[in-house]
């Protein structure tokens, strides 16, 4: 049964996430990262002095404890009032996540940025939003709703695109993560860039191809594409953003916007890659499924 209300606290959860990445991005950004020496305090205190660097980064805190609870408050509401049991598990799945998520913020401070915690960090808040979205759509009345069936007759099958496109996406999230935190160089990040970005379009194609009217498929699919393509435009940007500001001593304000931006929409791509990946498992039928179960009928 559709719950108006918790539909509507999931989308707000969902929402927090994204400003909590936006959020992390900045102080990444700002180059903020050891501005805060100590965890779980500041400083030795629960608010510090709100200057310089320390807004960053203990903003950053304050908005990851806000999205903890909330997270909280959202998996508690699943279990009393959901009556589907994988979804009381996902919620409690989201609830685990934002804990190791704040356990790997501590732990970046307290090693000095080490590079693969700080890269799991990142590729981890990017799930956990993913894992925000997925709960909101699960509790959207149209989820609540029987699928429109349709049957899959496409070479790869949609169903492997759609797979593979997400993964691939998640994969240059990683890549990403891993070139801001000066672990690799531009080049995988273009490369991976242009197959991620490449893959995406192509099954949201594939999706037109066949399916041109079901309109689950259609907005999931229009969706990927806009976000995908905004994103590729971001980091084109935001790239040569970072060249014309190489030389200055503090990082510039727009090169800032533009790459949290960039960073922020690479969750949303991400999120929206895997929506995709959902609508398509739960709406279309592998092509021999109808072909087996008619089979076994007929024994």
């Amino acid at each position: 049964m559709y719950q108006a209300g918790l539909h509507r606290f999931a989308i707000l959860v969902a929402a927090c996430t994204l400003f909590l990445v936006v959020a992390g991005a900045s102080v990444v950004s700002k180059e903020a990262g050891l501005s805060v020496p100590d965890w779980p305090l500041s400083y030795g205190r629960i608010m510090p002095e709100m200057t310089g660097g320390v807004f960053f980064e203990h903003g950053h805190r304050m908005v990851a404890t806000a999205v903890g609870f909330l997270t909280i408050v959202l998996a508690v509401w699943l279990q009393r009032a959901d009556p589907r049991a994988w979804m009381k598990k996902l919620g409690w799945a989201a609830l685990g996540a934002v804990v190791a998520q704040g356990m790997l913020g501590g732990l970046t401070v307290l090693f000095l940025l080490p590079k693969p915690v700080s890269i799991t960090h990142a590729c981890l808040a990017q799930l956990f939003f993913s894992t925000t979205v997925a709960l909101a759509v699960f509790t959207s009345r149209g989820w609540l709703e029987a699928p429109v069936m349709v049957e899959d007759s496409g070479r790869p099958s949609l169903r492997t695109l759609a797979v593979i496109s997400a993964v691939a996406v998640f994969l240059q999230v990683t890549v990403g993560a891993a070139f801001r935190h000066k672990a690799l160089n531009l080049a995988p990040h273009l490369i991976g860039a242009f197959l991620a970005a490449g893959l995406v379009l192509y099954t949201a194609m594939a999706v037109f191809t066949q399916f041109g009217r079901h309109r689950a498929l259609q907005v999931r699919a229009h969706a990927a594409i806009w976000v995908t393509l905004t994103q590729v435009v971001l980091g084109a940007v935001a790239f040569m953003s970072r060249v014309a500001t190489k030389d200055e001593v503090t990082p510039a304000t727009y090169m800032v916007v533009l790459t949290v931006a960039h960073v922020a929409t690479g969750a949303l791509t991400l999120a929206s890659s895997i929506m995709l990946a959902m609508a398509v498992f739960r709406n279309v039928r592998p092509e021999n499924a109808v072909a087996a179960v008619a089979h076994g009928g007929a024994r």
